[in-house]
């Protein structure tokens, strides 16, 4: 199996970005683990700031990859194009979100790529990635 898990904005900041809503650990520290968790799965990451690139990478994946785990940041409330690249592609997606997005403004209550989504999780932390990649299992 292969799954590729796409950050969006500011998530290259994780561990020093507001810890008390997205915790002490970098993306990088907490991937190493996840692969460990599954070793027999191929996890590809990349992260962008860049909305195009977001897009660019959903295009490039969205046919060949068996998952793609997306947490597109403040993206999902905003970018309708990366709802269209999530509706456009074959490979499943996850929407992921760390923090708890519904407990949060109410401007995060909206998602553009939920509706092209095979699922949505949200609040539990860098969990959420490990529980992202079970449900693809499952």
């Amino acid at each position: 199996m292969k799954i590729i898990i796409i950050n969006g904005p500011n998530l290259n900041l994780l561990g020093v970005r507001e810890p008390e809503i997205y915790g002490q650990s970098s993306f990088e520290e907490y991937l190493i683990t996840l692969r460990q968790h599954f070793p027999a799965i191929e996890i590809a990451y990349f992260q962008s700031n860049i909305e195009g690139e977001i897009i660019n990478k959903i295009h490039e994946v969205g046919f060949s990859y068996d998952g793609i785990l997306l947490n597109a940041g403040a993206y999902t409330h905003t970018s309708i194009a990366i709802g269209d690249a999530v509706a456009a592609i074959k490979t499943p997606v996850i929407e992921v979100h760390i923090s708890n997005v519904f407990s949060r403004e109410s401007f995060r209550h909206v998602s553009f790529i939920a509706p092209y989504a095979k699922g949505i999780i949200a609040g539990f932390g860098l969990n959420a990635y490990q529980i992202a990649i079970q449900s693809l299992l499952n």
